[in-house]
C-alpha cells in the first residue's frame, strides 16, 4: 500500500505539505506541523465529496490520525490548511517517521535537519 494523506476518508490529498518537526530533548514526545498551500480539499468540487473530519496518514502499517485541522483564510477565502500531529512517546515518534519515510520516497520529499 502506498503512503498517503487524506482529510476526507477515501480522497487522497494531492498537494504536498511543508512539514515541521519538533522533539523534546529526551526524545519522549514530538510534534509534526503540516501546512498545505491551496490543498485540493478546499476546491468546490471536493467539498461535495464529504466533510473534513481529521487528517489521516495511511500506509501499510495502518492509519495515524489527528483531529487538529484548521483552515487559514486570506481576504475571506481559504488559502491553506494546517494540521498538527502529536507524538506522545518514542514508539509513536518512530511510527510517524516510518510513515514520513514512505511518504517522502513516493513524493520526492527530503528530510532536512535543523542546524
Amino acid at each position: 500500500m502506498e503512503a498517503k494523506i487524506q482529510f476526507i476518508k477515501g480522497l487522497n490529498e494531492k498537494v504536498l505539505p511543508d512539514v515541521r518537526l519538533t522533539r523534546s530533548r529526551d526524545g519522549s514526545t514530538g510534534t509534526a506541523t503540516f501546512r498545505f498551500k491551496n490543498p485540493n480539499i478546499l476546491d468546490k468540487k471536493t467539498t461535495r465529496q464529504g466533510k473534513v473530519t481529521g487528517m489521516y496518514l495511511i500506509d501499510q502499517e495502518g492509519t495515524l490520525e489527528t483531529l487538529d485541522v484548521n483552515a487559514r483564510f486570506v481576504n475571506g477565502k481559504p488559502q491553506a490548511v494546517e494540521s498538527i500531529y502529536i507524538m506522545k512517546n518514542s514508539e509513536e515518534w518512530d511510527r510517524f517517521m516510518r510513515f514520513m519515510d514512505r511518504y517522502g520516497q513516493i513524493n520526492g520529499l527530503v528530510f532536512t535537519k535543523a542546524t
